[in-house]
């Protein structure tokens, strides 16, 4: 599976299951949103050991970056509050970063 699709499968994952806490705690919802919250961050955390790298840390690392660009989609998308250029700025910095750790030349 390419890494890009696992990046942004287990950023969605990982995004849905916090928010399932979120509407919980925050949002007044059900304690039922729980269990498929728990089963996404699951998720999340399988998807993340199809990156093809020798170190948990380096594949974590670089997931960063990915999941700080989701997180502002999903404001944008699911809550409906749309990043300002300062948010973009960031999250570009973030991406530039995680390719740097993911694409790097290594002997």
């Amino acid at each position: 599976m390419p890494t890009i699709f696992v990046y942004v499968g287990a950023a969605l994952a990982e995004i849905a299951g916090c928010y399932a806490v979120w509407a919980w705690l925050r949002g007044g919802r059900s304690a039922l949103w729980l269990g498929p919250g728990a089963a996404s961050l699951a998720l999340f955390a399988t998807l993340l050991t199809f990156v093809p790298t020798e170190a948990a840390g380096r594949a974590f690392a670089a997931y960063g970056g990915v999941y700080i660009a989701a997180s502002l989609g999903w404001m944008w998308l699911a809550e409906g509050v749309r990043p300002d250029r300062w948010d973009l700025a960031g999250a570009g910095v973030c991406l530039a970063g995680a390719a740097v750790i993911l694409l790097a030349p290594r002997g």
